[in-house]
């Protein structure tokens, strides 16, 4: 079951990466990739939608922010992956 858990952290960590990186040509995929970043999109969506509620985008640059729901999302999973081992 541990480890089963800490697979399943791993793939999250890698969708998250993932989900950020294609979240802005997510209508130019193929159809096997855009059935992959539909999954992860309905699982980080409602948690995302959630912390940006309560994190804001950081300013970094003049028009430039940085989304923090997607860092502390990050934190958090490595958090628990570290509880893992």
């Amino acid at each position: 079951m541990k480890t089963f858990f800490f697979l399943f952290l791993n793939v999250l960590i890698i969708g998250l990466f993932l989900f950020s990186k294609l979240l802005p040509y997510k209508d130019k995929l193929g159809k096997q990739y855009a059935g992959i970043f539909r999954f992860f999109q309905a699982i980080f969506d409602p948690v995302l939608n959630f912390m940006r509620k309560l994190f804001k985008p950081a300013q970094v640059g003049q028009g430039l922010a940085v989304d923090m729901a997607q860092i502390i999302l990050l934190v958090l999973l490595l958090i628990l992956l570290n509880f893992c081992r």
